[in-house]
């Protein structure tokens, strides 16, 4: 149970500076933009990164690649579920102009509304927290590669 704690930990706050960021963004009228949806994989990444890191630097000698990688896919995870639920109500309960704003910003080049959209960023999160794991756990595998010194 204590290994599942910190990406769940680490998800939640990452998807609560996600939903700041978004929140930035309408505040300034260009969340509408899928431009500035980059970040949102920067913000992913690093999230993934500290919580690799906390999890190495607590379990020194346990620390494997495995347990690495399950703590970025499960903080990946988490965040994008808790923010693609913030997505949901933002866009249906507190601006349900968005998604008509959002399809215009991408000359139209979808019809439907709320389902594809919310689909779309539930796979970019989970791809963005897959790739951002594999990444990441290249700066904290151990290595076998080493030259001795004679």
């Amino acid at each position: 149970m204590k290994k599942v704690t910190l990406p769940i930990r680490f998800g939640l706050v990452t998807s609560a500076v996600l939903i700041a960021y978004f929140l930035v963004l309408a505040l300034v009228d260009k969340h509408t933009n899928p431009a500035f949806s980059f970040v949102n994989a920067i913000i992913t990444g690093f999230g993934i990164y500290e919580a690799i890191r906390t999890s190495k630097l607590t379990n020194k000698e346990d620390f494997t690649y495995a347990d690495g990688f399950k703590t970025g896919i499960i903080t990946g995870f988490v965040a994008t579920i808790a923010f693609t639920i913030f997505f949901l109500i933002y866009a249906t309960e507190i601006n349900s102009e968005f998604i008509p704003q959002l399809l215009q910003q991408m000359k139209g080049g979808l019809d439907s509304g709320v389902g594809i959209i919310t689909f779309v960023v539930t796979i970019m999160g989970f791809a963005t927290s897959v790739v951002s794991s594999l990444t990441v756990m290249q700066l904290f595998k151990k290595s076998n590669n080493y030259v001795e010194n004679k």
